[in-house]
């Protein structure tokens, strides 16, 4: 069953705020369907999701605080497309933040919060078993940002919110081990260690995770393949 997410996606909803666009074209940019890079033309999209352009722009304008979209004066907008030096703080940004969070997580977590952390698992392997490797890397960093829900640490977990999102973009453009997108064995042992309340346990796991994940990169200029805008949104 499709998730309100991806029923936002399709414009058959015809999304009229300029919220319910924003959330489909961030909603593309996590699924890698829009590359960085991509141009966001606001009369293209206008036309794909019958609004007009006064919505697309305000739509624009909030992607461009989340720093997923990169608006030039005469130039229009753009997905986002991250430095290399910024691949590489972000990463290093959430090896510092993130370990520490897997910990208060752990001292936390209740039996629900268990559940829903191996759902988003069991989720994330479907996606990687059919061959949808954008959604497995969306699905996987809203792991991340749930073991921060549960840590409880509402400035912190803000913090990492939007360094994953960077991450999405960095992935789509940096990853060189796709068969290891999924890191099972990772994220099962995390989830192990903050269902037994063993925070230390949890610490380590997660610091180990995004130095692996951190190596997985390849911090060297690529190009992704083009997407017409209206092919990108429409799943």
């Amino acid at each position: 069953m499709p998730n309100q997410s991806d029923d936002v996606a399709k414009p058959a909803q015809k999304p009229t705020s300029d919220e319910a666009v924003a959330d489909a074209i961030s909603l593309a940019i996590h699924e890698h369907r829009l590359a960085p890079g991509t141009k966001l033309g606001e009369e293209e999209l206008s036309d794909v999701f019958g609004v007009s352009r006064t919505v697309v722009r305000a739509a624009l304008q909030s992607l461009a605080h989340l720093h997923l979209v990169d608006i030039h004066r005469n130039r229009g907008a753009f997905v986002a497309k991250p430095s290399l030096r910024m691949a590489r703080e972000v990463f290093e940004a959430r090896e510092l933040l993130e370990p520490r969070t897997a910990r208060a997580a752990a001292e936390k977590a209740k039996s629900a919060d268990i559940d829903v952390l191996k759902r988003h698992i069991s989720d994330e392997h479907a996606a990687v078993e059919v061959g949808d490797q954008g959604r497995a890397v969306r699905l996987s960093g809203q792991f991340h940002i749930e073991i921060a829900r549960i840590a409880d640490q509402l400035t912190v977990a803000d913090f990492i919110e939007g360094l994953i999102a960077r991450s999405s973009l960095i992935i789509a453009l940096y990853w060189r081990r796709e068969s290891a997108l999924c890191e099972s064995f990772a994220h099962h042992a995390l989830v192990e260690a903050i269902a037994e309340g063993d925070g230390q346990k949890a610490e380590e796991l997660m610091r180990s995770h995004l130095v692996d994940l951190h190596s997985a990169l390849d911090l060297r200029d690529r190009t992704a393949a083009p997407m017409t805008l209206k092919d990108a949104l429409i799943p």
